[in-house]
């Protein structure tokens, strides 16, 4: 798997629902970060069973469903390995069917078919304002 296979994984995940993680795409030592985490949530995870511990839950509990993501520019690197991905994502809130759209970069490096490092950027003041409980 290349990055950009790799980004599509991701993208057909997030677009088919909240079904359980598998995890397939992921080295066992992978390093997922969140730079601009909102407060009480995780900066950095290290590992894939760490990384499904936390996210197959909060996936399943996700009051959003994905509806679209719109690819604006992938970078390519010096490293091979390594893309870089301006995304936005629109959900709708499922207690309320309002949308919304968020803006995303992540920078994906994999290895040997495998995703070792995901780092993504979020725009946390739009997704945290698209929640039900915010209106």
């Amino acid at each position: 798997m290349t990055p950009h296979e790799a980004f599509d994984s991701m993208r057909d995940q997030w677009l088919t629902g909240p079904g359980a993680l598998s995890g397939a795409g992921l080295a066992d030592d992978v390093v997922v970060e969140w730079p601009f985490a909102a407060p009480g949530r995780p900066r950095r995870i290290e590992g894939r069973e760490a990384f499904l511990a936390f996210a197959g839950p909060e996936r399943a509990a996700l009051p959003l469903r994905i509806d679209a993501c719109d690819v604006r520019t992938v970078h390519d690197t010096t490293d091979p390995a390594t893309i870089v991905v301006e995304y936005s994502l629109t959900a709708t809130a499922l207690a309320t069917g309002r949308r919304a759209t968020a803006d995303f970069i992540t920078v994906l490096t994999v290895h040997d078919g495998k995703v070792t490092h995901l780092r993504e950027y979020q725009d946390t003041m739009k997704m945290t304002a698209a929640l039900p409980s915010n209106g």
